[in-house]
């Protein structure tokens, strides 16, 4: 018996790293093309377009948004050491984020009824999508720059989270997102809106590979086991493939969009942040909270577990088929007059 709940408390906690990761990566991927449509409004400055923009994302936007509420219980119910050391090293850019996030909500609902005289709910819109993109990157920034811990608990003070490092991924989020917009643009758009979008678009690809570049460059500079972790050997070999794969999918990015495809730019723009979200877990696995605590001495008990994956078993399928049907229902182009409101 205790051989099976030893190697039960070994196995779940990957289990549930499994599903907090893909809440992450779908939500960064879904949501990410939605906030990037916000940081991009700025370039479309005539009013029906601005409509048309945001009737593209109006059948996804919220239901996107469920996938950061599934990662945020996930870190909280199955490893609530983690959640009590990360969220005080990173209040305030995480109260940024949620007060950006109701901010960018409200004004997309009240942007409609408060026609003709929308400008203040269109700088809202605008205002809240790049905040909440840039206070995730100071998020991910500071927990991979390493939170110092003491005893068990946070041991440092509130504005450990202001670096050069994490104001960087905040930039890099917020150019990556506005690339997953205009790719969407290019994707759900035509006319005008669409060649504004990749006229923008390549310059915000090679924008978001610089940044790649820099962390790529950054992280195992100033981190030891990060260097190791890549340039040891045999680790070298495989995990040189990761960089090739990427220089890959820009490639085919930029080709899509020098060439009108309309699929292609998007599906590689997310392959890129899915590489990026790997070489980071790569970079990091099995620390929770880098640089000490494990996946491990972060979860808690193997029966709360079992009873969060049990959970997680119906719903997740539930919330993925949603997602699929919604996608499918509404695919296609989206022209001037035609949407919800």
């Amino acid at each position: 018996m205790n051989a099976i709940l030893n190697d039960q408390a070994y196995y779940l906690p990957i289990v549930l790293t499994l599903v907090l990761g893909a809440a992450v990566a779908l939500y960064v991927v879904l949501d990410g093309f939605d906030l990037g449509i916000g940081i991009l409004f700025p370039y479309y400055p005539k009013e029906e377009d601005r409509d048309v923009i945001m009737n593209s994302v109006a059948p996804f936007w919220d239901g996107n948004e469920t996938w950061l509420v599934m990662g945020g219980i996930t870190l909280w119910v199955g490893f609530p050491i983690a959640f009590a050391i990360i969220l005080p090293a990173v209040y305030l850019p995480v109260l940024v984020l949620l007060l950006a996030l109701i901010f960018r909500g409200v004004a997309f609902e009240f942007r409609w009824v408060a026609k003709p005289r929308q400008r203040k709910w269109d700088i809202s819109f605008a205002a809240g999508s790049t905040l909440a993109a840039f206070a995730q990157g100071l998020v991910l920034g500071a927990v991979l720059q390493e939170i110092p811990i003491k005893d068990g608990q946070y041991a440092g003070n509130a504005w450990d989270w202001l670096t050069p490092f994490s104001l960087m991924c905040g930039f890099a989020l917020v150019a990556g997102y506005a690339l997953l917009g205009a790719t969407w643009l290019m994707m759900k758009t035509e006319g005008e809106i669409e060649e504004r979008a990749r006229r923008i678009g390549v310059p915000l690809l090679f924008a978001l590979l610089l940044f790649i570049g820099i962390v790529s460059v950054w992280t195992p500079l100033e981190i030891e086991r990060i260097a190791e972790r890549w340039f040891s050997t045999p680790n070298f070999y495989f995990l040189s493939q990761v960089p090739l794969a990427t220089l890959l999918l820009a490639w085919l990015c930029w080709r899509g969009i020098r060439r009108g495809n309309t699929v292609l730019p998007f599906a590689s723009a997310i392959g890129l942040f899915l590489l990026a979200f790997a070489g980071l877990i790569i970079s990091n696995m099995p620390y929770m909270v880098p640089p000490s605590l494990t996946i491990w001495d972060a979860a808690t008990t193997v029966p709360s577990q079992k009873f969060f994956l049990v959970g997680a078993a119906i719903l997740l399928p539930m919330i993925l088929l949603y997602t699929v049907f919604v996608f499918w229902v509404f695919r296609g182009k989206v022209k001037a007059g035609e949407g919800y409101h």
